[in-house]
């Protein structure tokens, strides 16, 4: 009984060591940066699928840099909008308890059918819309039409007016306003006006005493 205990031991032992040395269940911190392969400038957002894993996916941020932990040969795919995806597969053997890698993801160039639009469905339509078309006039016609007295008021019921037009109608608004003010702030003593009238009342007052002695 003391030896079968010992053997089981010694197999449950061995079996761990075994476990230890398999790199499948070796976990490993896999870092690194997603950049562009023409430009090396950074791809931000990058989806990030562990394949071995159980289609276990991450995400880069917008600095383009990704961190998750992973085993020793897993399959990696990364892949963007605008992007050819890229997979890379792990060393098996890693010494350490880390991995960094730089992925490089070339832009992918998507072609685009020629695609022929057309207004009519059918020539019968084409033709019925043809023949019913109206002819525009020509270009002295236009214009005159354009310069004509009914135009032109309607543009100006219509048109807002420009920067130009409103600062000149303030202008006039406030110089006439300025006029008006000091028209009537006016000191009489300085207009001959009121000198004229002032002198042709004292004379028709002296004239007037004057008449009467």
């Amino acid at each position: 009984m003391r030896y079968t205990l010992v053997l089981i031991l010694l197999l449950f032992v061995s079996s761990v060591f075994a476990q230890d040395k398999n790199p499948q269940n070796k976990l490993v911190q896999f870092s690194g940066i997603v950049t562009d392969a023409d430009s090396n400038v950074v791809v931000p957002y990058v989806t990030i699928t562990n394949v071995s894993n159980k289609q276990q996916k991450y995400a880069a941020n917008y600095q383009g840099f990704f961190s998750f932990v992973a085993n020793p040969g897993d399959t990696v795919m990364f892949s963007a909008v605008g992007f050819t995806s890229k997979t890379l597969v792990l060393p098996t053997i890693i010494t350490d308890n880390k991995y960094t890698a730089m992925v490089q993801i070339k832009s992918e160039i998507v072609y685009l059918k020629t695609v022929r639009v057309n207004p009519w469905a059918t020539v019968e339509e084409f033709n019925k819309d043809f023949l019913s078309l109206k002819v525009a006039d020509d270009d002295m016609a236009i214009a005159k039409k354009n310069l004509s007295r009914q135009s032109i008021n309607g543009m100006k019921l219509t048109l807002p007016r420009d920067g130009g037009e409103i600062a000149n109608s303030n202008y006039r608004y406030n110089f006439d306003r300025m006029m008006n003010v000091n028209m009537r702030q006016t000191n009489p003593l300085l207009n001959p006006f009121a000198w004229g009238r002032l002198m042709q009342e004292i004379f028709n007052g002296d004239k007037a005493r004057n008449s009467e002695q």
